[in-house]
């Protein structure tokens, strides 16, 4: 077999222990979608007539709109901290080292975790999404075209931030560091444009909501969900992704080469 077939094969089997180990051990990927489920219907039902009134007298379902792609990417943010606990899990009890010993291809273990990851958060956005729909939100003047960059986009930034996750994961001495390591991931929506204008932040405030990797990836995929116009938070949001996509792959990789056999 040649050497592209060989890591071809070694992250397939990769990638289905780390499905075998979310289907059999739901608990923690269920709790990570429970929170967004949560704020959703939060911020729908309970804040939802306050926080409209705020942004100029829309109705409700004004601000459903404007909510769920916040929380979508809010989801792909809490979905990714699982991986980072699994896979301080994996350097810590020791299967690392016995892979090491096996004739495999050595960056498929790490291939296995992103791969599984991405399918896991876009499945989580879908989920959070039917809740979305089930609740009130339409996305009727989204075209078929948009649909498709909004799902690219969503697979991207999942990407980019389960190798943020999996490098995290790596320097995590135990699982409940590399939780806490990755509280970031869940705190920067929080204080992005997901749930408010920034143009309705304190002024001190707009630049921390504003420069940050989430406010672009959700202002363009409001922008592609709803039809509007995204104007420069598209390529931001490329941009963020990349970056963070080539930044945590070289982190993770370097980190995974120099742990000792």
């Amino acid at each position: 077999m040649s050497a592209l077939s060989l890591a071809a094969r070694d992250s397939s089997t990769m990638l289905r222990r780390n499905l075998l180990h979310a289907r059999r051990y739901p608990s923690l990927t269920l709790n990570l979608l429970l929170t967004p489920v949560v704020m959703l219907l939060l911020f729908v039902y309970v804040f939802g007539d306050v926080m409209s009134a705020g942004m100029g007298g829309a109705d409700r379902a004004a601000y459903i709109a404007y909510v769920v792609p916040g929380i979508l990417m809010m989801t792909v943010g809490g979905t990714v901290v699982g991986t980072a606990v699994s896979v301080s899990n994996d350097m810590s009890e020791g299967i690392i080292a016995r892979f090491r010993t096996m004739a495999i291809h050595r960056p498929s273990i790490l291939v296995g975790h992103v791969v599984g990851s991405v399918l896991q958060c876009l499945m989580s956005v879908l989920l959070v999404g039917a809740v979305a729909v089930a609740i009130g939100f339409r996305s009727t003047d989204a075209t078929a075209l948009e649909w498709l960059a909004a799902f690219g986009l969503t697979a991207l930034i999942a990407l980019a931030l389960t190798w943020i996750a999996v490098g995290m994961g790596l320097v995590s001495p135990n699982a409940e560091a590399a939780s806490n390591n990755t509280l970031p991931l869940v705190v920067l929506p929080l204080i992005s444009s997901a749930f408010v204008p920034i143009d309705a932040m304190p002024g001190w405030f707009q630049p921390i909501a504003e420069y940050q990797p989430f406010t672009p990836a959700i202002e363009t995929l409001r922008g592609l969900l709803l039809g509007t116009e995204i104007g420069h938070n598209g390529w931001l949001a490329v941009a963020w992704c990349l970056g963070l996509t080539v930044l945590g792959y070289f982190w993770s990789k370097a980190t995974f080469d120099r742990d000792p056999s």
